[in-house]
């Protein structure tokens, strides 16, 4: 062996060595058990970042590990390619869409490659490509064909910037996900997936995912939203109605006005003779559009001039329009009760409404005056009449009662999920197979026809869809009655084409989507790794389209991924200063970095150190990991991704760590240099060591605690380079290497070639022997009234009189003593001996 690893060319040597033996391509039809590992695909934006690195890393060691372990494994890579971005790079640069993702793949696909994952790159696949987005098509046809697709017109979330429409999912605080601009309400025609037919088995579904994290099993089933309330109606003086959803109606006495959408017939019929009422209507529009945002606005009225007859007291309350109703929530219309409900308080306080309290802590607490909120707790019922002294559960359930009795009201489940819409007004996706026929309305395309492709020639110097204005591709003949109609300009949402796609990894038929009968084999996703970021648009989505498959009788699993680990992120100090009154960012290659602060290499320049964050390009605290495989090796950039934070916490990048990673693959270099496998003789207490780590790396790897598992190989690196030469040492050489292949692997390669023949991509996991997985000595700690004075090592199981018998021969024992009469001995067997004198 050389004196010194070299990365430069190891790595490239053995990355070709797996290639050549196909050393990770999955076999369909094996008979071992399987296992099927899988990272949340990334976006060819056109660089892998550290993220990437560190979230393939995770993946790529148990992927490894469950090989050696003599598992069938299937660990695929592709690419989530359609989407915003391309089309923006199209606008910006003047390139194609297509060709921009291509050769953006290319360079993250020669990324991946030279860190050295064991991925089955002969599954790889790209959503852009019409050999997947035809299937995609198909299976969309197969839901329209069982009635779990829809077109309707809808009030929608419309991005100005972005110039389509977004799911209420992908609005964050009132602004598109991706192009930060306020989103406006629009009315369109648009295509929808009945994903709340499925909203109470999604939910009843997060109960089996024990190997979920909690908090993303809570976020979907908050985002979900299941609740019990009752629908009821209230007569109105103009001789009308208005029906109400609560899911408080045992705050009813408390109620002190309605609300209504500004889409309400109730708001419209006002607004027909009434300038004012359209103009409020109009100014409600151009609000939030979703529930979130809407109790953040300011809250805006406008009196009706209707009131509403009180069913329990016959009081009349005002009927206002009001800008944080929505149409599609509910009925359009609200009971609103101020004092326990902090959107309707803000409102009656602006608009000087009674705040009455129906809820109290206890019947003493009735008259508390609110602190300028509402309370939503928990209570007793109070000023409201024969609901006095109950609970709030008791009264809900009687108002519900009385309301079903009186045949005003029913009983009623909600839920806050929404039906997806899933039509976008952009190129870059799947175009939606439905032709508009004037004799025939909407229909599918046949699936002979299928897929429906992108056209090349398309124009981004207008904004808007380049689809609809396309001269020639949106004309054709109706497949039914042959007339000339027009293709369907919207494309699917991306979210539709990562909904499927481990499907698809699992199954490649070239005609169909996937063989249910090889899915049965790979399904569920044994271990799903990727950012929490995706706890509900991915996750949420990605669960709907398998039961909705499941439904229709494609696929036989209904959860598609038994195990998910979100994993932190990889986080970078921020160096900038002051130049012209703005902050300007410096990437840390840039800059000097000392224990006293940081300099420009530039001109030598003072900088500012600031927090240490999110990796932004904004703030440039970026760490490019083609410079540091260059400079350290695969290796030692995958070795820093598993050490020292646990994987599901944010972890700080540092020069001085990966520094440290990249002495610590010198280091064990130069122990695997010292194997000989002619040494004789044995060392117990190596061998146990050996055999313990064995096994507790392997359960560190099989919990994803690889922090764990990388302080245990530096334990054992340590013993075995104190041992003195022995036929145990040479093992626990040879088991060092074995315990680091899944995570070094080309170090593992480049020493195993004095150990054995073929790769150790290919070797077993080490064998462990279960006699020396448990300790046969123990540390005994000898207390002279209290104090510790001495440790013994005695055989396990040792007795209580030999305990004290060898505590009394200590010389230290006896010096702490000074002479004085021993009153008691306390001796707790394997642990402890204390002399009390």
């Amino acid at each position: 062996m050389t004196e010194r690893f070299d990365p430069a060319s190891a790595d490239v040597r053995w990355q070709a060595a797996w290639d050549e033996a196909q050393c990770f391509k999955a076999d369909d039809a094996s008979t071992k058990p399987r296992s099927y590992v899988l990272e949340m695909f990334p976006y060819p934006s056109g660089r892998i970042h550290i993220g990437h690195v560190r979230n393939y890393t995770m993946g790529d060691v148990l992927a490894r590990y469950k090989r050696m372990r003599g598992h069938e494994v299937l660990h695929p890579m592709g690419w989530d390619a359609f989407g915003m971005p391309a089309e923006n790079a199209a606008m910006e640069k003047g390139v194609h869409p297509g060709g921009w993702t291509r050769d953006n793949i290319a360079n993250m696909k020669a990324q991946l490659k030279r860190l050295g994952f064991a991925l089955d790159w002969s599954r790889e696949l790209a959503t852009c490509e019409p050999d997947y987005y035809g299937h995609e098509q198909a299976l969309f046809l197969d839901m329209y064909a069982h009635g779990l697709v829809y077109r309707k017109e809808s009030a929608v979330n419309w991005d100005p910037v972005d110039m389509t429409v977004l799911a209420n999912e992908q609005v964050i605080d009132g602004r598109g996900w991706r192009s930060g601009a306020l989103v406006e309400k629009r009315k369109l025609n648009q295509w929808f997936l009945k994903i709340t037919d499925f909203a109470d088995e999604l939910l009843e579904g997060l109960g089996s995912l024990d190997k979920w994290p909690e908090k993303v099993r809570t976020m979907q089933e908050n985002w979900i939203g299941k609740s019990q309330g009752l629908q009821f109606r209230f007569d109105l003086s103009d001789g009308g109605s208005v029906e109400v959803y609560s899911t408080r109606p045992d705050t009813i006495f408390g109620a002190s006005f309605v609300a209504v959408a500004a889409d309400h017939p109730i708001a419209q019929g006002v607004a027909k003779d009434n300038p004012a009422v359209q103009d409020f209507i109009a100014l409600c529009k151009q609000g939030g559009t979703t529930a979130a945002e809407l109790e953040t606005a300011e809250k805006l009225g406008f009196d009706t001039g209707i009131t509403a007859k009180h069913p329990f007291t016959g009081a009349n309350i005002p009927v206002f329009i009001a800008n944080f109703v929505l149409m599609d929530y509910g009925t359009g219309a609200v009971m609103a009760v101020p004092g326990h409900d902090q959107r309707d308080f803000e409102f009656a306080t602006k608009y000087e409404l009674p705040i009455l309290r129906v809820v109290a802590a206890s019947a003493d607490e009735a008259d508390k005056p609110f602190a300028g909120e509402a309370e939503a707790g928990d209570g007793v019922l109070v000023h409201s009449g024969f609901l006095d002294g109950l609970s709030v559960a008791e009264a809900k359930a009687e108002v519900i009662r009385r309301a079903q009795e009186g045949g005003w009201g029913q009983g009623k489940t909600v839920w806050r999920l929404r039906d997806w819409g899933i039509s976008r007004q952009r190129y870059w996706g799947t175009p939606i197979p439905f032709i508009h026929c004037e004799v025939c309305g909407v229909v599918p395309v046949p699936k002979k026809h299928l897929p429906v492709t992108l056209p090349e020639d398309v124009d981004f110097k207008t904004p808007g869809n380049p689809l609809e204005r396309h001269p020639t591709w949106k004309h054709v003949d109706c497949p039914q009655c042959g007339k000339p109609a027009r293709r369907e300009t919207d494309t699917l949402d991306t979210f539709a084409d990562s909904s499927w796609y481990f499907l698809r990894f699992a199954s490649q038929p070239g005609d169909k989507p996937f063989d249910k009968d090889v899915l049965a084999k790979w399904l569920p996703v044994e271990q799903y790794i990727g950012g929490i970021e995706h706890a509900i648009l991915h996750l949420l989505y990605a669960r709907f389209w398998t039961r909705a498959l499941a439904r229709i009788g494609l696929v036989d699993v209904k959860e598609p991924f038994a195990s998910l680990f979100t994993q932190g992120m990889v986080t970078h100090e921020v160096y900038s200063r002051k130049e012209g009154g703005r902050d300007v960012y410096f990437a840390p290659s840039e800059i000097n970095r000392t224990a006293d602060g940081a300099t420009l290499k530039a001109d030598g320049s003072a900088i500012e150190v600031g927090k240490v964050i999110k990796m932004s390009k904004s703030k440039k605290n970026v760490v490019d990991p083609d410079e540091i495989v260059q400079t350290y090796g695969a290796d030692a950039i995958r070795w820093f991704m598993l050490s020292d934070s646990p994987p599901e916490r944010d972890l700080p990048w540092s020069e001085a760590g990966i520094e440290g990673c990249a002495r610590f693959v010198q280091r064990l270099w130069r122990l695997f240099a010292q194997f000989d496998g002619e040494a004789q003789g044995e060392d117990k207490a190596l061998d146990r060591k050996l055999h313990q780590t064995v096994a507790a790396v392997a359960a560190d790897i099989e919990s994803l605690g690889f922090n764990k598992a990388v302080a245990r190989i530096y334990e054992l690196t340590g013993a075995t380079e104190k041992a003195a030469p022995s036929a145990s040492r040479s093992a626990a050489i040879r088991g060092l290497l074995a315990l680091i292949a899944p995570m070094m692997p080309h170090l593992a390669e480049e020493a195993f070639v004095r150990f054995g023949e073929g790769l150790i991509a290919e070797a077993a996991w080490p064998q462990v022997d279960p006699a020396l997985l448990v300790e046969d000595e123990v540390t005994i700690a000898v207390q002279v009234k209290g104090k510790l004075r001495d440790t013994l090592t005695v055989a396990k199981g040792t007795s209580k009189e030999d305990l004290e018998a060898l505590a009394l021969a200590s010389e230290k024992v006896q010096r702490a003593l000074d002479g004085a009469q021993i009153r008691k001995v306390i001796v707790v067997p394997d642990r402890l001996v204390n002399l009390v004198a």
